[in-house]
């Protein structure tokens, strides 16, 4: 009945397999009912993480757990909409959480027990907690370009010691043996498997998670670096990861090992196929000198910063993403490594403070930072006052505005909750969530978007609308139109609103309904009207 839970145990377990099934099915009714009271709750506003207190004190294993949402995520069909929403984002929670801790062990462990490669996977999996990305998985492709390499060695040199040995178990003294073992690597990568650095779209995200370097066979410099260096040691040949700027760098030992001048090492880019550098070469790559600090072996620790801090700079950049949620994501990831960081703890403060979520989070990590930094106090103190004046009103907060048809005011609102529509003007397709029967945003937003050149201007019914490209928008009733071909739309938050697609148009959920108690009927009788007998 859950074969995805077989991995928990083992041949040689003695285990009462009733037991086993009364507690993952006790976890699956657990599981629903608060997927169920997640929508009741957090409707009106993102899911705050405060909101996830009592998930955390789970009185059930929590892989039955994750299992039951596993399945809720997995039912077939248009429907569930709103219980596979709230069930992804309390999957992706728990998930992060687990890969949290396991980051933290890892810095805990000595340095030379710390993998490049695992450090790259648990990165890749905090970002990505919902895809399925697991270390063993990613050393298994590795291990796989292993064996392409030995074979190719061992047409060139039959008894190179690499083939003899097992992963990472030889430590080859001879450099004219090293050299063999890389060039062998980069006919292998950068020939036969077409490896390369991605220079047309450098900025995407994708470059660097490890496992979809390995799906795509591109990244950027570090990303790179790390699957290079970790095949160079599991045959032999000792690579050093360098924090070079602008361009991530490895180096090769020429001379005695673990000599501090830096002209007796070789630089290799693995974003430029592998080449092979002098000093002065990496300074023309670059495009200037740089003092020699640079050119230094940097830990695991410094590589995982740094990948981190090339994730949050595509944050900061990602203006389309209005949850922030990859410079959320690394942002979490480098206060993991480096809590005391007053600048990353601002940045995280004010991220929180401009979503609106988690305000009591906020206060703690403002007191953090005035306690690390009392210079802080200006910017503390205004984002303090304005924090617990949130709170405040979140307390007085009143029941939203349920919108009836039968009011006089909304006689001219024409389209309902529910239907497929497409933009006039700009061709979109999207689908209505909530409606007002004028326009309702300042004067800046009406100035800005030219509301007062359209011929019914402000003066008209507006519409919230989810757009196929993942936004959210406000557009003129004129502007819209009934979508002939209507079609599912793909948006993240589909399912806070709307529970089912039906074909033609989707179902408000409980929630939505509550606030336009007449607009399911009228959806109803707008589809039947529009699309039956396949007339227009």
């Amino acid at each position: 009945r859950w074969p995805s839970l077989l991995k928990y145990y083992s041949h040689r377990d003695s285990v009462s397999w009733l037991e086993e099934y009364k507690a993952r099915h006790n976890a699956g009714l657990e599981a629903q009912r608060i997927v169920a009271s997640f929508s009741k709750r957090f409707f009106s506003e993102h899911v705050p993480c405060d909101g996830f207190s009592d998930i955390e004190t789970l009185g059930c294993p929590s892989h039955f757990f994750e299992d039951e949402l596993m399945c809720i995520l997995n039912m077939e069909g248009r429907k569930g909409l709103t219980w596979k929403y709230y069930a992804k984002k309390i999957l992706y929670f728990l998930r992060q959480q687990n890969i949290l801790k396991n980051l933290k062990e890892y810095l805990q462990r000595p340095t030379e027990q710390q993998s490049f490669l695992e450090g790259a996977v648990l990165i890749d999996q905090y970002c990505n907690p919902l895809s399925d990305i697991c270390l063993k998985s990613v050393q298994a492709q590795v291990d796989d370009i292993t064996d392409k390499v030995r074979k190719v060695l061992r047409t060139k040199n039959p008894r190179h010691p690499s083939l003899a040995a097992k992963a990472g178990e030889v430590q080859i003294p001879e450099v004219e043996l090293q050299r063999q073992v890389l060039d062998a690597m980069n006919c292998v990568l950068y020939e036969q498997l077409k490896y390369k650095g991605n220079e047309l779209d450098y900025y995407n995200s994708l470059n660097s998670y490890i496992h979809q370097v390995l799906i795509r066979r591109t990244g950027i410099p570090i990303s790179l670096s790390v699957l290079y260096l970790t095949i160079a040691r599991q045959l032999g040949v000792k690579l050093e990861p360098v924090n070079f700027p602008s361009h991530f760098l490895l180096r090769w030992c020429q001379g005695k090992e673990g000599s501090t001048d830096i002209f007796d090492y070789t630089y290799i880019d693995a974003f430029g196929k592998g080449k092979q550098l002098t000093v002065k070469e990496c300074e023309y790559l670059i495009g200037h000198h740089v003092t020699e600090e640079f050119y230094g072996v940097v830990t695991s620790k410094e590589v995982l910063q740094r990948m981190v801090g090339n994730l949050l700079n595509l944050g900061k950049r990602e203006s389309t993403d209005q949850s922030y949620q990859l410079l959320r994501d690394s942002l979490d990831l480098y206060l993991a490594m480096y809590p005391d960081n007053v600048q990353h703890l601002m940045l995280q403060a004010r991220l929180y403070f401009h979503l609106g979520i988690w305000p009591e989070k906020v206060l703690d990590i403002l007191q953090h930072i005035q306690a690390l930094d009392p210079s802080q106090h200006g910017a503390v103190g205004y984002l303090v006052q304005h924090t617990l004046e949130h709170i405040e009103r979140r307390k007085e907060e009143v029941e939203p505005e349920v919108k009836h048809r039968s009011d006089e005011k909304h006689k001219e609102v024409c389209f309902s909750i529910g239907l497929i529509m497409k933009h006039k003007r700009y061709g979109y397709n999207c689908v209505i969530y909530g409606w007002d029967p004028a326009c309702m945003m300042g004067h800046e937003w009406i100035r800005n978007m030219n509301v007062h050149s359209l011929p019914h201007g402000p003066h008209q019914p507006f519409y919230n609308v989810l757009v196929e490209d993942g936004s959210c928008r406000y557009a003129a009733q004129e502007n819209l139109e009934y979508n002939s071909e209507p079609r599912e739309i793909p948006h993240p938050d589909i399912g806070r609103y709307f529970s089912e697609f039906t074909g033609i148009h989707y179902l408000a959920n409980t929630e939505l309904e509550i606030r336009y108690p007449e607009d399911l009927e009228l959806t109803r009788a707008t589809v039947q009207k529009i699309y039956s007998s396949g007339k227009e």
